[in-house]
Formats: C-alpha cells, sequence, structure tokens
C-alpha cells in the first residue's frame, strides 16, 4: 500500500487516514511539555513514587503478603523486622506492610476520585458563571463564597453527620468542599478569554454558546486545571485520612491509612511503627504530587523559572 500526501500539512499518511489538525495541535502542545517535565528531577522524582505507589495498590491481592484483616493475637505487637513481618504487626497480629499496601489502594482511590468530582462541577459552574455572566455568575460565586466561608474540617463534619459516616460521604464531603477552588480558577480564566478574538469570531460565525464553552473555552482553561488536579490529589488524600482518623471515614477493620493512624496512636510508647509508616505513607504520596503538580506548573509555563 503506497502513502498519499496531505496537501494540507505536508504530512505522508497511510491510504484512507486523515490528518487530524487537533491531533497535530495536540502532539505539538504537550510534546514541549513532556520534554520540559522530563527535565524537572523533582518532577520526575514525584512521578516515579505515584507510579510506585499506584503499581502496589493496584497488584495489592498479588505483592501482599498476608490478608489485611488477618487476625494473630499470638504475634501482636511486633517490631519492623520481625521474621515473617517485614513491618511488623498491629495490636490484633495484622501484618502492617499488607496493611499498608492495602491502605494505599483505598486511599489513592477516594483523593483521586474525590478531585474528579470536585473537578467535573467546579469547571461546568465555573464555565457557566464565567461565560454567561449577570444573573448566573452572581448566584453560582454567592454560593462559592458560602462554601469557601466555612472552615473545610467543619463543613465536611457538619456532610458527614448529614449523611452518616462512612468512606463513600467522607469522599462526596470533601468533593464539596474541593468544588470552590476549581470553580473560580475556571471563572477568572473564562472572563479573561471570551473578549478574545478567537471567541468573538465563533459568535460572529454563529456558533452555539455551548460549543464556545466546551470547544473553545475549555481546552484553554484545561491545563490549568489539570495543574490544579495534581496538587490537589495530595490535599484530597490527606483530607479523607484526616476524616477516617477522626472516625468520620473508612471505618475499621478497613485498612487505610487514616484508621491506621487513628489505631496506632494509642500504642504510640510501645508500638511507634503503627502511627509512624502510615503518616510517612500519607507523607510520601503528598509529597510527590506536589512534587509533580509543581513540575507540571513550570512545563507548562516556562516562563515562570525565568
Amino acid at each position: 500500500m503506497e502513502p498519499e500526501r496531505e496537501q494540507a500539512t505536508g504530512k505522508v499518511l497511510p491510504r484512507g487516514r486523515a490528518w487530524s489538525e487537533r491531533e497535530e495541535k495536540t502532539e505539538g502542545m504537550w510534546c514541549p511539555v513532556l520534554r520540559r517535565l522530563w527535565k524537572d528531577k523533582f518532577a520526575v522524582l514525584g512521578a516515579g513514587i505515584i507510579v510506585v505507589i499506584i503499581g502496589l495498590a493496584v497488584l495489592a491481592p498479588v505483592v501482599s503478603p498476608y490478608d489485611p484483616n488477618q487476625v494473630d493475637l499470638l504475634n501482636r505487637l511486633k517490631p519492623p523486622g520481625t521474621e515473617g513481618h517485614l513491618l511488623g504487626t498491629d495490636q490484633l497480629g495484622r501484618d502492617v506492610l499488607s496493611r499498608l499496601i492495602w491502605g494505599g489502594r483505598v486511599s489513592v482511590a477516594v483523593g483521586v476520585f474525590a478531585v474528579l468530582i470536585a473537578m467535573f462541577f467546579g469547571v461546568f459552574l465555573g464555565l457557566i458563571a464565567g461565560y454567561f455572566g449577570g444573573a448566573f455568575d452572581i448566584v453560582i460565586m454567592r454560593v462559592i463564597d458560602v462554601l469557601m466561608a466555612f472552615p473545610y474540617v467543619l463543613l465536611a463534619i457538619a456532610i458527614i453527620a448529614a449523611f452518616g459516616p462512612g468512606l463513600v460521604n467522607a469522599m462526596i464531603a470533601i468533593s464539596i468542599i474541593g468544588i470552590p477552588y476549581y470553580a473560580r480558577i475556571v471563572r477568572g480564566s473564562v472572563l479573561s478569554l471570551r473578549e478574545k478574538e478567537f471567541i468573538q469570531a465563533q459568535h460572529a460565525l454563529g456558533s452555539s454558546n455551548w460549543r464556545i464553552m466546551f470547544r473553545h473555552l475549555l481546552p484553554n482553561v484545561f491545563s490549568s486545571v489539570i495543574v490544579a488536579a495534581t496538587l490537589d490529589v495530595g490535599w484530597m488524600i490527606m483530607a479523607a485520612a484526616g476524616m477516617s482518623f477522626l472516625g468520620l471515614g473508612a471505618q475499621p477493620p478497613t485498612a487505610e491509612w487514616g484508621v491506621m493512624l487513628s489505631n496506632g496512636r494509642q500504642f504510640i510508647r510501645v508500638a511507634p511503627h503503627l502511627s509512624l509508616l502510615p503518616g510517612l505513607a500519607i507523607f510520601l504520596v503528598v509529597l510527590a504530587f506536589n512534587l509533580l503538580g509543581d513540575g507540571l506548573r513550570d512545563a507548562l509555563d516556562p516562563h515562570l523559572k525565568e
């Protein structure tokens, strides 16, 4: 099969395949970003830690040496390095390493899904408020201001108190807290973009409001949203762990880092590893997402380093 040339772009393509200008623009934008990101050693380190943690979480049934809820009272409160238990055991004789691996699956999943939920609603509300303005902007932003007026811990506790404690309800609560963050970012960007020439040209061509919002405005604010989401995942994981620590999130015997911290505080003098290890896990994953988020921000806007 002989290749045919696309005259508009000058690219040689297989027969029957048309070159997509959207693919070309996307490739042209993200390739330099990835190259700049690769040069940032801290961002690469953060991405590496995230890959390892997510890999362990996904492969938890395979790499975990024990069932995380397997009780062995004869081997309770064993220190790290004990034969058969690399990181020791907890107050019920459960293997700490296994619980850390399974806890990573729960904590990271809750953080990621909470960010996705908050980002979905926040971006949608920010687009509407920024593009339409007027009454839409006033109503939406006043609701956002009310949500931001409450301390996030108290607001999360109030939401969980209304729906009841549990992992899903804790995820919903911290998602609601995160909505104003994305709404304000998107609204501010849209307010400056909606007066640009390319948006006015779309109005002149008769494009619908929804097409302008999702085909022209959203792609231009997407990079800011991605950076914000990357930085926010770590905060969401920490918030979910905090809710579980207070007994409002994941409930025992679920292997979750916040639950492990809460259980370990009772034995901090005789078995400090029960609190130190899940705390270190939370620290590492939050640090990794922050390093990756900072690297993405610099890669998407290299002028920040100048």
